[in-house]
């Protein structure tokens, strides 16, 4: 009789722990999730993927709010108000991190990756992973994976072929306010010009700048080709953007949680990748159609100088040998 009271007791202490706990790790989480793209954007497509799977994976426990085209913070705000709480996730890129963890701009550096392969080899593998841990650890912001944003090409205020950074002397090129996309376009051989990608189009349509540098598929969602007469075929960076999350955020989540979170991370990267490719081999005709001219730069050219250029300069200073020589190895 003692044993079964004993027995009684003892589960009217645990099994309202045990509940309770449940019940925590239960707690419905919700995700504010803010970027600069706009919606045809692919990665902002990837965003509204995201939502919707870890919405319905998770029945509902993890609710997803989405703001883009900078409606919440502007491009130059988003990396710092993740890191602080304000939003809990954004789509970000190297280039928005190197202040933080200067040995990431050996990610940033012009022709660092050879293809669209590498990079996804690299990023959302191993590699990927070592990098966004030692991120996470660093700045309180953890990328979950990268999403292929295109190939950076060219696009110019007036029909001007471009061949070799030797071309692009007193160009006024437009690049994001943050010194490691300063230093691409000056790598380039232009005069870069910081200004917020939600200003973009009015700056090149009043000629504030001669061109700027994106994939073409930005170049195409933003209208950047209405205001502009050229584009000319550089692959001088193989961009990437990466969803990213509040590091305490994340450590918050139960393990279930997070496995929902990358669920939607692996489907928003399969939309993006897979809607850029496409529009990629699709949009040299649609500009050509629309009265640019198409130019094809000297790849070997651009490649030579650009990565002198970093290889001679303080950034490649900072950069973590060891990593840069497995990022290189991947792409053989």
């Amino acid at each position: 009789m003692k044993k079964v009271v004993i027995t009684l007791l003892l589960a009217a202490l645990v099994l309202p722990a045990a509940f309770a706990q449940a019940s925590s790790e239960a707690k419905p989480v919700e995700l504010v999730y803010t970027m600069t793209a706009v919606p045809t954007d692919a990665h902002a497509g990837a965003m509204r993927v995201f939502k919707e799977t870890v919405e319905r994976v998770s029945g509902g426990q993890i609710k997803v709010l989405t703001y883009d085209s900078a409606s919440l913070f502007k491009q130059e705000q988003e990396v710092s108000a993740v890191k602080s709480g304000q939003a809990d996730m954004t789509a970000t890129a190297a280039s928005w991190l190197t202040d933080g963890s200067p040995w990431v701009s050996m990610f940033t550096a012009g022709y660092i990756f050879k293809s669209y392969d590498h990079m996804t080899k690299v990023l959302n593998g191993p590699i990927g992973q070592e990098v966004f841990d030692r991120i996470a650890k660093e700045q309180g912001i953890r990328p979950l994976g990268a999403e292929y944003l295109g190939t950076r090409q060219l696009n110019l205020v007036e029909d001007k072929p471009i061949k070799t950074p030797a071309d692009l002397k007193g160009v006024n090129l437009r690049m994001p306010n943050s010194d490691s996309w300063i230093f691409l376009g000056k790598a380039l051989g232009a005069n870069p010009t910081p200004i917020s990608f939600s200003e973009l189009y009015m700056a090149l349509q009043t000629k504030t700048v001669d061109g700027q540098d994106n994939p073409l598929p930005s170049t195409k969602n933003a209208k950047f080709y209405e205001v502009t007469k050229s584009i000319t075929i550089t692959n001088h960076l193989v961009d990437s953007v990466w969803p990213a999350i509040n590091e305490a955020k994340w450590q918050s989540l139960t393990d279930q949680q997070k496995a929902w979170v990358m669920e939607g991370v692996k489907a928003g990267i399969e939309y993006c990748d897979a809607t850029n490719l496409k529009a990629e081999s699709e949009l040299v005709d649609f500009f050509k159609k629309a009265g640019l001219k198409v130019y094809y730069a000297d790849l070997d050219a651009f490649s030579e100088h650009v990565l002198a250029e970093y290889l001679a300069s303080p950034y490649a200073k900072n950069w973590d040998k060891a990593m840069f020589d497995k990022v290189v190895a991947a792409g053989k």
